[in-house]
């Protein structure tokens, strides 16, 4: 299949990468094109516009920062709404707002672009680097039930754990529900971590203790021996965890709710955010404890 792929950062290159070793013919496209230049080794094509970029391709996958940079590359008129195939997947993997995707949705079925026959998707990820690396990711699909079944070959290259969740925008609501938790779990993480250090205690063997109960996670078992390492090299973003936790926030808002657990981690993150740690991984949130 001739696949674009729009945004090669952490995520997004390698997901791109295990595409192109399945053998798609897979061509992408990064507004700071030295992102993109590595990917040329494993054949990938690299295109200098979005409009070149998704011409002739069956399937345009997005991976982008923000909800803003999402609506930028589909509506805008270099876009991908105004140059991609008539026919084709468009599949937004961006954590993103649900009522943006939604709204793609629907955009792509209004006067103006309903002759296209696009068929649009969101399917956020989680799992990190190491699962984008691996192909280990969960992807959380909101999708039409023929689009999904059209695209799962795909999603199997990308990940392990694929879920249509439901129509458009549910994908989002569910990758909402998993920046929660993370929200807890991971703050959680950090003060354990934090309250062996304080007390003496070696801390890799509490781990080893700890990870094996009622206290496993995926952020205990990832993200706290980075803590104990120093090691904040960014698997994930402060900036865009700040990003996903203000999208849950906003959603709950509006439907009059609070998040109170996720609206206090969000301001240590914040607070971390200010110390100068926007792209450190977000296991950086122990320096809060360090200080």
């Amino acid at each position: 299949m001739n696949i674009a792929w729009i945004g090669t950062g952490v995520m997004g290159s390698f997901m791109a990468r295990r595409l192109a070793e399945a053998g798609h013919a897979v061509c992408v496209y990064n507004r700071n094109p030295q992102k993109a230049e590595a990917l040329r080794s494993y054949g990938i094509k690299t295109a200098q516009s979005i409009k070149t970029c998704v011409l002739g391709a069956q399937a345009v996958f997005t991976i982008v920062g923000y909800p803003a940079d999402v609506e930028q590359v589909y509506l805008n008129p270099e876009g991908i709404f105004y140059h991609a195939e008539k026919g084709a997947f468009l599949v937004d993997m961006t954590t993103s707002s649900p009522l943006l995707a939604k709204r793609l949705y629907d955009t792509a079925h209004t006067p103006e672009f309903s002759e296209k026959n696009f068929r649009v998707v969101d399917a956020p990820v989680s799992g990190g680097d190491t699962g984008a690396q691996n192909g280990t990711l969960s992807i959380m699909a909101g999708a039409d039930e023929e689009d999904y079944r059209s695209l799962l070959p795909l999603f199997q290259i990308m990940g392990k754990t694929i879920t249509r969740i439901g129509g458009a925008g549910s994908g989002q609501h569910c990758k909402a529900c998993n920046q929660i938790a993370i929200a807890g779990t991971l703050a959680g993480c950090a003060e354990a971590v934090a309250y062996a250090l304080e007390n003496g205690l070696q801390t890799d063997v509490v781990l080893g203790a700890i990870s094996k109960g009622a206290a496993s996670s995926w952020q205990m078992d990832n993200n706290a021996p980075k803590m104990l390492k120093n090691d904040y090299a960014p698997g994930f973003f402060v900036k865009h965890f700040i990003k996903d936790m203000k999208i849950a926030q906003s959603v709950m808002a509006e439907r009059g709710k609070k998040l109170p657990v996720l609206d206090t981690v969000l301001a240590e993150f914040e607070e971390l955010e200010k110390r100068g740690f926007a792209e450190k991984g977000t296991q950086s949130i122990i320096a809060r404890y360090k200080s």
